[in-house]
């Protein structure tokens, strides 16, 4: 079964039929953990980097930020089995879709965000398919943990 993650949002599945996926994949990050013992996959698509600028929004949904969003998926895919020490863990996304001068430059301040908060946590980045200027769609396959990033006429096994 397809299980679609769509912007600002989380989903995980121990189910060896399923596939999880996102599309449109610019500026956000997308973080896909697996823990091949326990057959636990999970994704997030979060959209900025910082809770701090709208923690109303963060409690109401931790998956729209980076800060927020990380943690959550950690501790959610925790509950269903999966261990640190076990966990895959793959970044994508992070383009300069719309302008890459950009003051904002919010693709890059994500993936930046992120690989702090999980080198701070001693989580190692097993893959990553980061930067760019096209958005990316993701496929993440619960009985393997392949992720398969498409991107315009390129697609990659990670």
């Amino acid at each position: 079964m397809k299980v679609t993650v769509e912007v600002s949002d989380m989903k995980i599945s121990t189910k060896k039929g399923d596939s999880i996926v996102t599309y449109a994949l610019g500026s956000c990050l997308g973080v896909t953990v697996y823990d091949p013992v326990a057959n636990v996959a999970g994704m997030l698509h979060s959209q900025l980097p910082l809770s701090s600028v709208s923690p109303e929004k963060a409690k109401k949904n931790p998956c729209m930020f980076v800060d927020t969003g990380i943690p959550y998926l950690f501790e959610q895919a925790y509950k269903l089995g999966l261990k640190k020490e076990r966990a895959i863990v793959k970044l994508t996304g992070c383009s300069h879709v719309c302008n890459k001068d950009s003051i904002y430059n919010i693709g890059e301040r994500n993936y930046i965000l992120a690989r702090r908060l999980l080198w701070k946590n001693d989580v190692l980045i097993s893959a990553e398919d980061v930067g760019g200027a096209m958005p990316r769609s993701l496929s993440l396959d619960v009985a393997t943990g392949m992720l398969t990033v498409k991107s315009g006429k390129r697609e990659v096994d990670i």
